[in-house]
């Protein structure tokens, strides 16, 4: 694992709410985040899909964590936009950010959210947004 990877790993697990829900760093590369949480009860709203607060948090740190790792170290999510594109059922919520546009201060992102349904990954959401190097 190289550093960066092993950096994103070490960020993720010292994340307390993440850890609280259930969330997994799955894969992470030099511009891209890949983050996944487990679909069980506590986590759905009451007609028995995924709460949207869930969702947003898998756009939200997915693209922190792709943008971070694109302008090489700590980020923060500096604004996102999502569109809700179909409930979230299944098993699994699969999250995929990318760093599109990097500069030296900035970087934007782009996610898309899967459920993954009986084996099929569902498109259920996508978000774009704009992660700013901490200071």
């Amino acid at each position: 694992m190289d550093k960066l990877q092993e950096f994103a790993r070490q960020v993720f697990e010292s994340q307390p709410f993440s850890r609280f829900i259930g969330a997994r760093l799955t894969n992470s590369g030099p511009q891209s985040a890949e983050l996944s949480i487990p679909i069980v009860d506590y986590l759905k709203q009451q007609h028995g899909f995924v709460h949207g607060g869930v969702i947003s948090y898998l756009a939200d740190n997915s693209i922190t964590f792709a943008g971070g790792l694109a302008l090489g170290g700590n980020a923060l999510t500096s604004e996102f936009k999502i569109n809700y594109l179909k409930p979230a059922v299944g098993s699994l919520l699969i999250a995929r950010a990318n760093a599109i546009s990097v500069g030296k201060r900035q970087a934007v992102c782009q996610c898309q959210i899967y459920a993954v349904d009986d084996g099929e990954e569902k498109l259920c959401a996508i978000a774009q947004g704009t992660v700013v190097a901490a200071q």
